[in-house]
């Protein structure tokens, strides 16, 4: 997937949920939020602040509110999508146009606007660790040239790689996922690319 540049292109090429996300777009705007790319994705910004996000995908599309856990969240329509590691995002999944409640949104977004004025924020996180699992670790020494382009990408992306092996449990697993992020790690791809 390639980066889109501004939201009309990330829209134009959304085929599948583009009306509904129109339709958002047109919420978040007429809220005062201003409009850029960040992660690949359409984010709504309020006095500097990322307030909110919308993306589709192949069974849903979208909001992310990115200090969404201090929403009240009457309707309780938001989730962690990553429980123990998402600690302030929540998301709004909908399935069909007539999930888009106007007036909810626009009652949430408030919310959010109020909630960043006032400098809530969840502290970021202690910067990750590299724990580099054994599969990897030989691969490397065998490999120089999987060292080198191992060594390109930035903490977060080598923990992401090394992550993905050491959470399988069985040897075989972690082996079969060492085999698949290799040409990832030559050609400079890291594993969570395909999502921005």
């Amino acid at each position: 997937m390639s980066r889109k540049k501004t939201v009309d292109d990330y829209l134009i090429d959304t085929l599948h949920w583009q009306d509904e996300l129109m339709a958002l777009r047109r919420i978040l705007l007429a809220a005062e939020l201003s409009e850029t790319m960040k992660w690949g994705m359409p984010c709504y910004i309020s006095g500097g602040q990322n307030i909110v996000g919308m993306a589709g995908f192949k069974s849903y599309f979208g909001l992310w509110f990115h200090q969404g856990v201090f929403l009240s969240d009457p309707r309780n329509v938001l989730i962690n999508a990553q429980s123990g590691k998402t600690k302030a995002l929540r998301q709004w999944r909908m399935s069909s146009a007539n999930d888009i409640d106007a007036a909810l949104i626009k009652a949430y977004i408030a919310e959010s606007i109020e909630h960043a004025r006032a400098g809530k924020k969840v502290p970021n996180a202690a910067p990750r660790k590299l724990n580099m699992p054994s599969h990897l670790q030989s691969a490397c020494k065998v490999d120089p040239e999987l060292k080198i382009a191992f060594d390109k990408f930035r903490l977060a992306q080598q923990c992401d790689f090394a992550d993905y092996i050491s959470s399988a449990k069985q040897d075989a697993t972690k082996q079969r996922r060492l085999e698949k992020i290799i040409p990832l790690i030559k050609s400079g791809i890291g594993l969570n690319d395909k999502y921005k």
